[in-house]
């Protein structure tokens, strides 16, 4: 058994191992192409996050979906760079939203450079992809731009919040299914596309990845309230004290909505106090890890990841389908 890609995939075929492997060695080559620039500032902020490193788990599903077709076709790769590059621009615009510091253990490109920077520079990874995509055809440029446009509706979704009678969980899905299932969804599309898969797979694929990526999305919200920094790579609580509304607080809100505890009706308000100070947040950390809102959350991101996996079903079996499958088992396992 060997081990390729985020969370410790083990794939149990050597021909698969070996093959995606040079795969995810091809993107990352063609990533470093791609963000070159005859300005050497430009490709210093460009290749700022490239060079970070991260869990390169859209190109990995990109070259698992491609083993339903021909895994050696030519649109595999760029289509895969392409995905990462798109995940990497959002990163920088994200950052700029979310005034981070830090992001993949490094300074942020805001943090280093300053705003403009940051959001010129992801315009430019933009550009990069796209210049890309116009080699692999209208159909490719098609699904790339349906897919970015509903990245963006799910960013500007959840910057205005649900509307008025809106179920907050119901918008928050929405929310995350464009921001994180829509790119993931693209990887597993591509992926059978570009490798001549049938209509059929091609479908399946997509499915399973839209599913998948909510799935990944959730299971970062459990993991912010419910890890040590070890396991997360990043400060535990990181998103509460940012105010972001992730799915443990949701539920807990529609607890004590619905029951009107004095308990959980305590732990909304110092959730809406101010998470600045130490002591708070620390508190409002250890009540969230015990409350039934984080195991509703973790069982929210099963129910995600096993519709995922029930999408595999008509799939024939492989070594492939099985480490598809291993994903959803990975993603389950980060959430506890």
């Amino acid at each position: 058994m060997t081990v390729v890609g985020p969370f410790g995939l083990s794939v149990r075929d050597q021909a698969l191992e070996t093959d995606v492997q040079a795969g995810l060695a091809a993107v990352e080559a063609g990533l470093l192409e791609a963000t070159k620039s005859e300005v050497p500032f430009i490709t210093e902020a460009a290749q700022h996050l490239v060079r970070a490193g991260g869990k390169r788990f859209r190109p990995l599903l990109v070259m698992l979906a491609s083993r339903f077709g021909d895994p050696y076709a030519p649109g595999i790769v760029p289509s895969a760079v392409v995905v990462e590059l798109t995940h990497l621009a959002t990163l920088y615009h994200d950052d700029v939203m979310d005034e981070a510091d830090v992001r993949r253990g490094v300074d942020s490109a805001n943090a280093r450079w300053g705003n403009s920077v940051a959001v010129l520079t992801g315009d430019f990874l933009f550009a990069r992809a796209s210049h890309i995509l116009a080699d692999l055809g209208p159909e490719a440029v098609r699904i790339q731009a349906e897919a970015f446009e509903r990245l963006v509706t799910g960013q500007i979704l959840e910057t205005a919040g649900p509307r008025d009678g809106r179920d907050p969980v119901a918008h928050y899905l929405d929310v995350i299914a464009g921001k994180t299932g829509s790119l993931i969804a693209v990887s597993g599309r591509f992926g059978a596309l570009m490798s001549g898969a049938d209509e059929a797979v091609v479908d399946i694929l997509t499915q399973y990845g839209e599913r998948l990526g909510t799935a990944f999305q959730l299971a970062d919200d459990v993991l912010d309230i419910a890890s040590d920094s070890h396991e997360s790579g990043k400060t535990p609580g990181t998103d509460l004290r940012e105010g972001i509304p992730t799915l443990p607080v949701l539920r807990l809100r529609e607890t004590a909505e619905r029951d009107g505890r004095a308990e959980d009706l305590e732990l909304v308000a110092m959730l809406d106090g101010d998470l600045s100070d130490d002591a708070l947040h620390a508190e409002v950390l250890a009540r969230l890890r015990v409350h039934p809102a984080l195991e509703q959350a973790r069982r929210d991101t099963i129910r995600y990841a096993e519709d995922a996996r029930a999408m595999l079903a008509p799939l024939p079996e492989c070594f492939a389908k099985s480490a598809l499958e291993e994903l959803c088992d990975a993603v389950v396992h980060r959430a506890g």
